[in-house]
């Protein structure tokens, strides 16, 4: 009935691993070993998008990206998947900071996070220009003047994942925040 469970320790994984897919993910994922279960699973945060979001808004912006119009500063984010290989995109926010250019991730740790993350790069598009691009993963301390530029410029489109955090916020705040949202670096 459990995806996995020993006469050493009866109880299933997902109430011995709470933290891992939300406590439940893991009672229905039936190719699970204890093996790859880790000691500490890592506390990830991602906030999915809601059907409007996912149906209507980030269609919306796509397809006006798609024909070079820019909606306050958005590109279409195209990312190889980590384990099909497939280009996999998502509109985003292209941010500038002192000539430097990021990409945040303010839904958290998304699935074009974890596929920035291993394949280091990817390309992004306004209308006929592709540009490709490596990125590298900004460590957290230096996220803070990063995200407080970012929430400057769209925290009416994004704020809601913040926490109540805003670009006026204390540094301590920002970096008390800082792991629930990836920075990316272009290079």
């Amino acid at each position: 009935m459990f995806a996995f469970q020993d006469a050493r320790n009866p109880t299933p994984e997902c109430e011995r691993f709470p933290g891992l897919a939300g406590g439940l993910g893991a009672c229905h994922n039936r190719q699970m070993s204890a093996a790859s279960i880790p000691p500490d699973p890592p506390a990830r945060r991602f906030q999915e998008p809601g059907w409007f979001t996912r149906n209507v808004f980030n269609r919306a912006v796509r397809g006006l990206t798609a024909v070079g119009l820019s909606v306050a500063g958005s590109r279409v984010l195209e990312v190889q998947g980590r384990k099909s290989g497939q280009w996999r995109s998502t509109p985003v926010n292209l941010l500038e900071v002192d000539g430097d250019r990021y990409l945040v991730a303010p839904r958290g740790d998304t699935q074009w996070v974890r596929n920035m993350r291993v394949v280091g790069g990817g390309r992004l598009k306004l209308g006929r220009q592709t540009e490709e691009f490596k990125a590298t993963e900004v460590p957290l301390e230096p996220r803070v003047p990063i995200l407080r530029a970012y929430l400057e410029k769209w925290k009416w489109e994004v704020g809601a994942f913040f926490g109540g955090v805003g670009p006026e916020s204390s540094d301590a705040e920002l970096l008390a925040i800082a792991p629930d949202h990836p920075v990316f670096k272009l290079d």
